[in-house]
């Protein structure tokens, strides 16, 4: 026998299967009460997002009003920030780098209407479900 199989074994070094188990529900509730909460602010991050785009597409839109003298229509859309429409006089664009910046975040386009009653245009999005109505991450979010 070796030197090291002549020493007693110490049945108290590492952790008991009881041990790990209470570790690993303490770290589950921890995560259970916090999950909601993170995605909670999750959903609010990407409605703000959606706000802060839309300021920024609303700022195209007027720069392209300012060179050609009129909003683009509803049938341009918003591309037309992006590409010049077909016999327009002034366009200095594009007034955007992507198709990407014409997108939500939830990946689906802005939903752009010219004129939007009392309104030249108006920029929207249907949030997180993409139907009309709804509440919190649901919501219709427009400028």
């Amino acid at each position: 026998m070796t030197h090291l199989d002549k020493q007693k074994r110490n049945t108290r070094s590492g952790l008991t299967l009881l041990e790990v188990m209470i570790v690993l529900a303490v770290i589950a509730l921890i995560a259970g009460l916090s999950a909601p909460r993170l995605m909670d602010s999750f959903g609010r991050a990407k409605n703000r997002t959606s706000l802060i785009q839309m300021e920024n597409l609303k700022g195209a839109v007027r720069l392209f009003y300012l060179d050609v003298g009129r909003y683009p229509s509803e049938a341009e859309g918003l591309q037309a920030l992006i590409v010049a429409p077909p016999g327009i006089d002034g366009w200095l664009g594009p007034y955007l780098d992507s198709d990407r910046d014409v997108t939500d975040p939830w990946e689906r386009p802005y939903l752009y209407r010219s004129p939007a009653g009392d309104k030249p245009f108006e920029i929207m999005t249907y949030g997180r479900d993409g139907k009309a109505g709804g509440t919190k991450e649901d919501s219709d979010i427009s400028l």
